[in-house]
């Protein structure tokens, strides 16, 4: 990881560009920024595998790119059928009106309410909470945060996640 700062005041870094190496073999490169003109909130999702490709941007958060290795691109679109059963249980709004970013958090909201309701009403919480980040998922993210600020002020250095 390499961490920086674009004004030499600023007491946090604001950009990131991070080498990922998996448990597994797979490769990944992240790269965070507060300082890239011209992108609102460009998140983008990009994953590669033996079968093809996904890419997905924030700022249209409606479409995912399948590209199947041999086949021609499709772009899915939220609320059709290719999208699967868990992005229809979480869609608030026709297709075709504008739905993401708050309406990701309103499906946390939910999601943690079932697992609340369910707790409290001694039964098994719907399946589909799964998905919902707990608490170990947390520790990973700042175990995470961790290791790349440890990896910069060592000069970039391969650091190892802990198993959590």
């Amino acid at each position: 990881a390499e961490l920086t700062s674009s004004v030499t005041e600023r007491p946090v870094d604001d950009n990131a560009h991070m080498l990922l190496r998996f448990a597994r073999g797979a490769r990944g490169a992240l790269w965070t920024s507060q300082v890239a003109p011209g992108h609102e909130n460009a998140l983008r999702i990009r994953i590669y595998g033996e079968a093809g490709g996904l890419a997905w941007e924030q700022e249209s958060p409606d479409r995912l790119l399948h590209s199947p290795f041999g086949q021609t691109s499709r772009v899915m679109t939220r609320g059709s059928a290719a999208a699967g059963p868990a992005a229809a249980r979480a869609r608030r709004i026709p297709a075709g009106h504008p739905e993401g970013y708050l309406e990701a958090f309103a499906q946390l909201y939910r999601d943690a309410a079932e697992l609340i309701r369910s707790r409290s009403e001694n039964r098994e919480a719907n399946a589909d909470t799964a998905l919902l980040p707990d608490v170990h998922d947390g520790l990973r993210g700042v175990r995470f945060i961790e290791a790349a600020v440890r990896s910069s002020r060592n000069n970039a250095t391969w650091v190892k996640l802990p198993p959590v």
